[in-house]
Parts: structure tokens; C-alpha cells; sequence
């Protein structure tokens, strides 16, 4: 419930450094993120030298280049005028008379009282009176005559009581031979008892900082003297600290620690109503319908003792179908909502390590393997061997997200392919369907965009996140609608016109040559660009916090590889309808040689391909090439899988099953197997790392399974082959996006 609690008093370390909080995500702050967070605030550090220490690396936040220099036994401020940040550290080593004044003041004065008030000290007192048990009884009446003061400050000021890390007694000079851990426990349980009892009728409002406590067990032996904590380890305290605060304030997304659950739109609590009433109406349909068949069960004649069937079994209606598809879709959509909105599971940030991506990696190659097939037909890229690419892709892609694997470059790259390659499948399979069947009606692009589309508009209504947030499918949205206006307009080529006159040939490759002329163009010119997607009602779809350089961005990324695979479509049916390729079953797709020329260039050419993107030191230089070389790659695959007949005739059908739910995967892992909108990993089973990805994942596969179902079974009903009935659906539809653009902008409003 209250994850500030677990931020401040529990963890472990991912690795050596990753420090993950229990229960929640912790950001990692940014100077602008601090200081727009800190903004006209004072905080106060007051106590030891490890308070002082942990004052440096707090500051540090905001200033990198702040210096640990000046005497160190005096007071430290610090100011940054531009952000209007103050930051003071109060040199009060002992729990006295002198610390308490100090604190008195702020009671006193308003003006004077900080925002932030972080304290602590017991070492010095152990030293100086030589760890003497009247010096523990000292500090007890000490800190309960200053726990009042503390509590007062708590109901306006977040007050933090640091209590005293391990020491490694090793490490300790002679003068220090007396601060023991034993000690140090004494003196902690007595700040503890004391300040959590300083308010007899409720909870102390005066925090205590015990993470550190936890970070210093680990890291301690790591200490140049044995008292003072390394550098890493104050570093991660002062992140704590920062996230205790701001996390509120700032609401990062990969910092769920201290952030309260959002409050509900107007939309999402409209859709709630919407499938409640779903439930409800399909709960009465079932019990109505069952009571029908009990009356309608087949009775026994009593003169002649046989059974007499009285009705015949009638077809699921259209209302039926509809009903149980959105009560299915509303209980998955809770399901949703209460992983990733609803704080009721626990999230955890991701931590890269090499086994943790490549192990999984080789698991599901190695099951791809074993569950293989016979194809049906063994034309290039035929639909059991789309789906095969589309399933490992996805689940490599999967892999790479849920173990962060984005921060080692190489595999970076070597995923931006496989998105790629997702792209060029969407240029050549629209492509193909347009060039042979001529296709163009108004259904065919309703089911497209239904099938595309109908999960990631139900996630913007629920998760209240913008359609741009899921930013594969408006991708794909966008291209097969840009394939679709290029073949469609006139004039309409298609394969069988183009056979009968060579000249409908020419007349498409200047169709495809103007489409890339805007490609360049586009992607050259981003005030073009974001001038046309800026425009309403287009702006509401592709911007992302305001803008749309993410859409921008995103479509510059791979923006020609859509072109690369229409053109591969055209070069293939074109060889195909000629005759060229041998495409029977164990036939070598060429003659022998060419055939073994071919398989030598594309493994090279793969190879090359992967010891550059492995060679990549710099992110931006490596997408600023990408776009016009990962066609090299995914060119190479498709001959090394499809030029010998063997494997052209096999298929995995562990792989192609995921490739027939690949798009529900790549959206469902959003919410109900990553966290946080993908940027941590949800954890409903604590404690136990591996049964909890055993469980999520099995629990993420089936819902993207039967969402898969769900969206197939409401096509059906929703888009009917009849146009007049097709364009009043449509206008249906129009209607409902007006309302829901109209109550988006109501929201927006209301927000600012």
C-alpha cells in the first residue's frame, strides 16, 4: 500500500551497483528532473560526517561539478539561484543541546523552516565518551526531548531520521576502535523506540531512513577508513532520497516508489460502466439462454418410452457473440488496469546481465527446433513460414525487453532489424494482396485496421495512454495505408492488367518511385513532417507528451523498409509469374550454382552485417545508418531460409503458433508482463524471480491468445461484407472517435 515505506527501509542490489527498492521502481533523476522538482524549496541536511556526506552526493543531483572541499566540521550551504534550490548542511555531529535548538528554530520561524529536513548522528558520541553506556542513556534523553520538535516539523516539512550504518571494524584507526556495530545497534533501537512513540494517538509522521543500513551491509568493506560509506553507496541514499520526495511531484514513469495511483478519467470510468454492463447483460443472456435449452431438453414419450427431440439447435447470434467477446475483453481489461494502474502488484526495475538475455534465447531456439512441420506449400515466403519469422522474432523481442537488454548495443542493433523486418513483411504482404487480387474495396481495409488497431484503442481508453504510446501499430497503421492510396489511386495496376500490357509495368515503377521521392522528402524536412501530423485531429493520434518527434523519430528509423519490401514483392512475383524460380518441394529455388552463389553472398553478407552492428559505438551515428542498410540483413535471411528446397519445406510450428499472435504479444507486454509502461518488469510473485516469470508469462500468453480470439470473433460481427451496412458502421465509428477526441480534450483541459 504504501511503497515510500518500503523505499525507505528495504531492498537488495541487482549486481553490483543496481539498487532495487522492495515492492517499486526507483528513477534515476536527471539535473533538470531535480531542480524542476526542487524548485523554491530549502532542504536541510543537520547531523555527522555521514550526514555530510550524504548532503555532497545529494547536492551532486542538482550540480554535478560541486566540489567536497572547505572544513569539514562547519556548516555548508549551497544554492542554485537560476532554479531557486537551497540546499544547507548544519554541522551538529552530537544529539544536544546545540542540534536541538537548531530545530527548535524551525518551529519557531516559518520563514526559516525548511522543506526537507534530514538528520542523524551517534557515531561521535560513541567516540568521545568512549561507547560508556551513560552516553547511550544521554543520547536516549537527548533525542525524546528533541522527538517532539522532530513532529512538529513532520506535520508541515518531511522530516528523515538517518539511522547509523555499519561500520567495518577492520578498517577502523585507533581513535575509532570504540564504534562497534553492537554499539551502533544500541543507539539505532533507541532513535527508533523513541521517535515512533513520540505520538501516543497515531503513527509518527517523522520517517526513519533504515535503507541505507541495508546498502552500507553490502558495501561497507569497500570503505577507505571503515566509517564512510563509497561514493556508489551515498550516491544510491541520496537517489532514495530524491525519489521519497519527487517522485510525486516529477511522476516519472519508471518511478512507481511514492506515486500515488492516478485518479480515473472520465473515459476510463465510462468504459468501466460499458463493460459492466457487457457482463451483466451477457451473465442474463447465459441464464436465460440455459433455462431455454433445460425446457427445450429432449422428453421421453410416456405411451411408447421414447425420446422426442422438440427444437433443433439454433447458430450463436451476432448479439451473443458480441456480449461474450466484450465480458471476455472486460475482465482481461481489469486484469490490465490492476497490473499496471491499480498499484496492487509489486514492479521492479530491469537489470541487464549477458545470461539473463542470451540463456532464454537459446531455450526457445532450441524448442523452435524441436517442434517442426511439413509446409502445406512451399512457395517463397509462404504463410507458415511468415508466421515462423514473425513468432522467434517476437519472442527474441520479448526477451530483449524483459531483460533490458536495450543498454548493450550490439543486441540493440540486432533488434532493430527484427523490427525491421516486421515493417518489411507489412510492405510485402499488402503489397502482394493488392498486386494479385486487385482488392481495393472498402471492406478489406475496415478488417485491416480493425484487425491492427481494435487492442491498442481499447488500451488508450482504459490505461489512458495516447495511441502514439504503442508506437508499432499506428507504424504499421500508417504504412499499409500509404501502400493502399499508392496502389489505389489512379491509375489502379495490378498483376493481371500489367500481363496484359508491359507498359502498366513502367507505369508502377514510377508510382513506387514518386513514394519514395516523399519518403526523402519526409525524412529530410521535420517541419513538413510535424507540420502535417500536428494538424487536428491527426495531433491527438501521433504526439507524445505534447510532440510529435517521437512519431517523427520512430518513422524516420526504419522509413525504408516498408519500400524495400513491396519492391521485393514486385521483383518476386514478377520471377515467379516468369517462371524463373523453382519453388516444388526440395527443388533449390535456382539452378545449383546460382543457387550456391546466392547462399555464399547472403551468409556473408548476414555476417557482415552482424560484426558491424557489433562494432557500433555510437547509438545515434549507427540509426542514422540503419535505415538503408538493414535490408542487407533481412535480404540474406530470406534466401538462406527460402533457396534450398529442404528448408522451404519445413516450418517450426512452436514459432508460427506465437507468429499468429504476435501483434497481441508485441501490445500486451505493455502492461501484463513488463510494468510501468515497459520500463520495469511486473512481479506478482515477490521473492521468487523465476517462479514469477513462469506464472506472468504463462498468464501474458494466454490473454494475448484469447484477445487474438476476441478480435477475430468481433470482425466478423462488427465489419459486415455489405457496404451499405459496412458505411453505417462506419459512421457509427466516426461518431464514436468524435466523442471520445471531444472528452479527450475536455481532459486535457481539466488537467492543466
Amino acid at each position: 500500500n504504501d511503497s515510500c515505506e518500503y523505499l525507505l527501509s528495504s531492498g537488495r542490489f541487482l549486481g553490483e551497483k543496481v539498487w532495487q527498492p522492495h515492492s517499486c521502481m526507483m528513477h534515476k533523476y536527471k539535473i533538470s528532473e531535480a531542480k524542476t522538482c526542487l524548485v523554491d524549496k530549502h532542504i536541510a541536511f543537520i547531523g555527522d560526517s555521514r550526514i555530510r556526506q550524504l548532503f555532497y552526493s545529494f547536492v551532486k543531483i542538482i550540480n554535478p561539478q560541486f566540489k567536497e572541499e572547505g572544513n569539514k566540521h562547519e556548516n555548508i550551504p549551497f544554492e542554485d539561484k537560476a532554479a531557486s534550490v537551497k540546499v544547507d548542511f548544519l554541522w551538529h555531529p552530537e544529539v544536544n543541546g546545540s542540534m536541538k535548538q537548531c530545530i527548535k528554530v524551525w518551529t519557531e520561524d516559518s520563514v526559516l523552516k525548511p522543506h526537507v529536513i534530514v538528520a542523524g548522528a551517534a557515531t561521535w558520541s560513541i567516540k568521545i565518551h568512549n561507547g560508556s553506556e551513560e552516553a547511550l542513556a544521554q543520547y536516549k534523553m537527548n533525542i525524546t526531548s528533541i522527538a517532539p520538535l522532530l513532529e512538529k516539523l513532520a506535520k508541515t516539512s518531511d522530516v528523515y531520521w538517518v539511522l547509523q550504518d555499519p561500520v567495518y571494524e577492520d578498517l577502523l584507526s585507533e581513535n575509532r576502535k570504540m564504534i562497534t556495530n553492537e554499539k551502533i545497534d544500541a543507539y539505532n533501537e533507541a532513535a527508533v523506540s523513541i521517535l515512533n512513540s513520540s505520538t501516543r494517538t497515531s503513527k509518527s509522521n517523522v520517517k526513519m531512513f533504515s535503507v541505507s543500513k541495508l546498502i552500507a551491509q553490502e558495501t561497507i568493506m569497500e570503505s577507505l577508513d571503515g566509517l564512510h560509506l563509497p561514493e556508489s553507496s551515498r550516491e544510491t541514499s541520496a537517489m532514495i532520497l530524491m525519489n521519497v520526495y519527487c517522485n510525486k511531484v516529477v511522476k516519472p514513469v519508471d518511478g512507481s516508489c511514492c506515486q500515488p495511483r492516478p485518479p480515473l478519467t472520465l473515459i476510463q470510468k465510462l468504459a468501466a460502466c460499458f463493460f459492466t454492463l457487457c457482463i451483466t447483460g451477457y451473465f442474463i443472456f447465459y441464464v436465460i439462454h440455459r433455462n431455454a435449452h433445460r425446457k427445450n431438453k429432449p422428453c421421453t414419450d410416456l405411451e411408447s418410452g421414447e425420446e422426442k427431440k422438440n427444437i433443433i439447435n439454433t447458430p450463436v447470434s451476432s448479439l451473443e457473440i458480441l456480449l461474450q467477446s466484450f465480458c471476455k475483453l472486460g475482465l482481461i481489461m481489469a486484469y490490465f488496469y490492476m497490473c499496471d494502474r491499480a498499484n496492487l502488484f509489486m514492479k521492479e526495475n530491469k537489470f541487464y546481465t549477458h545470461s539473463s538475455f542470451f540463456i532464454p534465447i537459446i531455450y526457445i531456439l532450441v524448442l523452435g527446433v524441436f517442434y517442426n512441420e511439413n509446409t502445406k506449400e512451399t512457395k517463397v515466403l509462404n504463410r507458415e513460414q511468415t508466421d515462423e519469422w514473425k513468432g522467434w522474432m517476437q519472442l527474441v523481442i520479448l526477451i530483449y525487453h524483459i531483460s533490458g537488454a536495450s543498454t548493450f548495443l550490439p543486441v540493440y542493433m540486432h533488434i532493430r532489424v527484427l523490427v525491421a523486418a516486421y515493417l518489411f513483411q507489412t510492405g510485402y504482404g499488402h503489397f502482394s494482396y493488392f498486386w494479385i487480387k486487385g482488392d481495393f474495396g472498402i471492406h478489406r481495409v475496415c478488417q485491416v485496421l480493425f484487425r491492427l488497431n481494435f487492442l491498442v484503442v481499447v488500451l488508450c481508453i482504459v490505461m489512458d495512454r495516447p495511441y502514439q504510446f504503442y508506437y508499432f501499430v499506428p507504424l504499421v497503421t500508417v504504412w499499409f495505408m500509404v501502400i493502399y492510396v499508392t496502389l489505389a489511386l489512379w491509375p489502379q495496376i495490378t498483376q493481371k492488367k500489367a500481363n496484359g500490357n508491359f507498359f502498366w509495368y513502367l507505369g508502377l515503377l514510377l508510382k513506387l518511385g514518386l513514394l519514395l521521392l516523399c519518403i526523402w522528402f519526409l525524412a529530410y524536412s521535420q517541419g513538413a513532417f510535424e507540420k502535417i501530423f500536428s494538424l487536428w485531429p491527426l495531433s491527438k493520434c501521433f504526439e507524445l507528451e505534447g510532440s510529435v518527434y517521437e512519431w517523427w523519430f520512430r518513422w524516420r528509423l526504419d522509413r525504408y523498409v516498408v519500400f524495400h519490401g513491396v519492391l521485393f514483392a514486385f521483383i518476386y512475383l514478377a520471377l515467379q509469374r516468369r517462371q524463373i524460380l523453382s519453388e516444388g518441394k526440395g527443388e533449390p529455388l535456382f539452378s545449383n550454382k546460382i543457387s550456391n552463389f546466392l547462399l555464399f553472398v547472403s551468409v556473408v553478407s548476414f555476417l557482415t552485417y552482424s560484426i558491424w552492428a557489433s562494432s557500433c559505438k555510437n547509438k545515434a551515428e549507427c540509426n542514422e545508418l540503419h535505415p538503408s542498410v538493414s535490408v542487407v540483413q533481412i535480404v540474406a535471411f530470406i534466401l538462406i531460409r527460402n533457396i534450398p528446397g529442404y528448408a522451404r519445406s519445413i516450418y517450426s510450428s512452436f514459432f508460427a503458433w506465437f507468429g499468429k499472435i504476435s501483434l497481441e504479444l508485441f501490445i500486451c507486454q505493455y502492461h501484463i508482463w513488463l510494468a510501468a509502461d515497459t520500463r520495469g518488469i511486473l512481479v506478482l510473485i515477490p521473492g521468487n524471480p523465476t517462479l514469477n516469470i513462469i506464472v506472468s508469462t504463462f498468464i501474458f500468453v494466454c490473454v494475448a491468445h484469447e484477445i487474438s480470439q476476441i478480435t477475430t470473433d468481433l470482425a466478423k460481427v462488427v465489419i459486415p461484407k455489405d457496404n451499405p451496412s459496412l458505411f453505417r458502421r462506419l459512421a457509427c465509428t466516426i461518431a464514436f472517435f468524435g466523442g471520445v477526441l471531444i472528452l479527450s480534450s475536455i481532459q486535457d483541459k481539466s488537467r492543466l
